[in-house]
């Protein structure tokens, strides 16, 4: 039997990016890590409880519960939601997308419709004149280390802050309605999640060592880790957008916090 202070046994899934090692890092029980379409479809089939995943997912199933004050966000370019591409951004007709992240994809549908940009989205295909490529997380740093040289770059991030003038909100943590002691596990990956925010330099010193001065200014510089109501505020905002520009069929009810 459970000592009375334990929490019960959890399922918990969270994305495997480099970006997500801050609200999981020291987490004493197991993680499922996964990309995050996975992952989404694991927590609706009821095979995790809780998981760490695209923040559009909440927006597409509003049956989940967020836990509120932590979330993996950018308030300016995020470095690792890209899209690259040749020539200008108007002359696009086409994108290839990265299916692992309804996120980012319905991000970058509603960027470029803001500018009057409509292409047809791709499930594959190499970038050429009139034809970009979304590149998410771990897949978009690797690219830009050793391609993006040749490329033009649209950080997602940043470019979202010029329009808005808010944060982006990429991924949060997503909590089924019959996960068990929800409230209290939400405060124990809250805790977590606020304390290694807070004090970066035991996350980063766990990371390889050929990658630590990369995380100082990934974790410090590009990436915030709190959903505070300017978050919320932008969440809000991507979530009118994806209305306008058909991601969205409409506005999903008022936010369920824990």
């Amino acid at each position: 039997m459970s000592a009375p202070d334990e929490l019960p046994p959890v399922r918990i899934g969270c994305v495997g990016y480099l970006n997500a090692h801050p609200l999981i890092h020291g987490w004493p029980g197991g993680v499922r890590f996964d990309h995050p379409a996975a992952l989404c479809q694991q927590l609706a089939a009821g095979e995790l409880d809780v998981a760490l995943v695209s923040s559009f997912e909440y927006l597409r199933h509003p049956i989940y519960s967020i836990v509120d004050g932590v979330a993996i966000a950018s308030n300016g370019p995020v470095y690792s939601v890209i899209l690259a591409h040749l020539g200008e951004i108007e002359a696009l007709h086409e994108v290839v997308t990265d299916p692992a992240s309804a996120t980012s994809t319905n991000l970058l549908r509603c960027l470029l419709g803001e500018r009057g940009v409509t292409p047809q989205f791709l499930p594959a295909g190499e970038i050429e004149p009139g034809r970009g490529r979304l590149l998410i997380g771990d897949q978009a740093l690797g690219f830009r280390r050793e391609t993006g040289a040749r490329y033009r770059i649209m950080d997602l991030g940043e470019e979202w802050k010029r329009q808005t003038g808010l944060p982006f909100v990429y991924a949060l943590w997503l909590m089924r309605p019959d996960c068990p002691d929800r409230l209290r596990l939400a405060t124990e990956l809250r805790s977590l999640g606020k304390t290694n925010s807070d004090h970066l330099d035991p996350v980063i010193a766990a990371q390889p060592e050929s990658q630590r001065r990369f995380c100082e200014f990934y974790f410090r510089e590009c990436l915030r880790f709190a959903f505070g109501e300017a978050e919320k505020q932008g969440f809000r905002r991507f979530a009118e957008l994806c209305v306008h520009h058909r991601g969205l069929p409409n506005l999903p009810p008022p936010l369920e916090l824990l």
